[in-house]
């Protein structure tokens, strides 16, 4: 009888075995959810959405709404799904605030591939609405963008697990290696939501 431990280590082996053999997966994701603040720049390039309009991030795609963006490839077998089922759950959790108060936002970090139609048939998956947005373009561009984020490797399977919470205004973004929960991040929604309206009130009585 093979020893409960030593059967752990040799299923850990197995499959960690199978994911090194596994061509989609060659991220260096960390599976917990890491948080801390961070600065992003978000280029005003073009890019285009699953219909294949073309959106700039800041201006069209976030807008005056707090932005939630993970990045994804649509060949990825392992980290990807995961963290699409987790927006998939966001979404549900949002209800109608998703598209008015909050949007979602999954770049590919494999535009060479990621066509828009091809967005599209993966986002279907995911049962994605209105207000969760996924983002492809010509690679200078996608490359452009990930680069202002923090997110770009030069190898797109290296990409980390990852996601960016905040918006267009300015000030920091909150990094989140790993894969933080839905609850975690409805918590930081309510939280920069909260920021905003102390700050509606400090410029109020500003102008008193």
């Amino acid at each position: 009888m093979i020893a409960p431990a030593l059967f752990f280590s040799m299923g850990a082996l197995i499959a960690t075995a199978a994911l090194a053999h596994d061509p989609a997966h060659q991220h260096h994701a960390t599976p917990a959810a890491v948080p801390s603040a961070t600065k992003v720049v978000l280029r005003d390039v073009a890019l285009l959405d699953t219909t294949g309009k073309r959106m700039r991030l800041a201006q069209d795609v976030i807008g005056n709404r707090i932005a939630i963006v993970n990045f994804i490839y649509t060949t990825c077998t392992t980290v990807c799904p995961v963290s699409s089922a987790s927006f998939q759950q966001l979404q549900q959790r949002l209800g109608a605030r998703l598209g008015k108060e909050v949007v979602l936002v999954s770049i590919t970090v494999d535009p060479l591939r990621d066509t828009p139609q091809r967005l599209r048939e993966y986002a279907g998956r995911y049962q994605a609405r209105e207000g969760w947005v996924w983002l492809t373009g010509a690679k200078p561009d996608v490359d452009s963008v990930l680069k202002g984020l923090g997110a770009y490797s030069a190898r797109f399977e290296d990409h980390p697990a990852m996601v960016l919470v905040g918006d267009a205004r300015g000030g920091p973004w909150t990094r989140i290696f790993g894969f933080p929960s839905v609850d975690d991040l409805v918590a930081r929604i309510e939280t920069m939501k909260a920021g905003r309206e102390a700050g509606k009130v400090a410029q109020h009585h500003g102008r008193e």
